[in-house]
């Protein structure tokens, strides 16, 4: 498992894809939000606008982040 370090207290949930080059755009990042293709600490959320934070794990596509401070 990778971590990712963030700066404030949190970071929307399409805007860590984008960051991570896991996804190539914002509307792609969307897409795969809503069709329930990530998940934030074990489960699928489909929220694009989903605030995560420090602690978090996100999973995509066989990928997984552990956001630190």
């Amino acid at each position: 498992m990778m971590t990712y370090k963030i700066t404030g207290e949190y970071i929307q949930l399409i805007q860590l894809l984008k960051v991570l080059n896991w996804v190539e755009h914002g509307a792609e990042a969307q897409a795969v939000v809503a069709e329930g293709m990530v998940k934030c600490n074990g489960e699928v959320d489909y929220r694009k606008r989903l605030k995560v934070r420090v602690g978090d794990v996100v999973e995509f596509n066989g990928k997984r982040v552990q956001l630190t401070a």
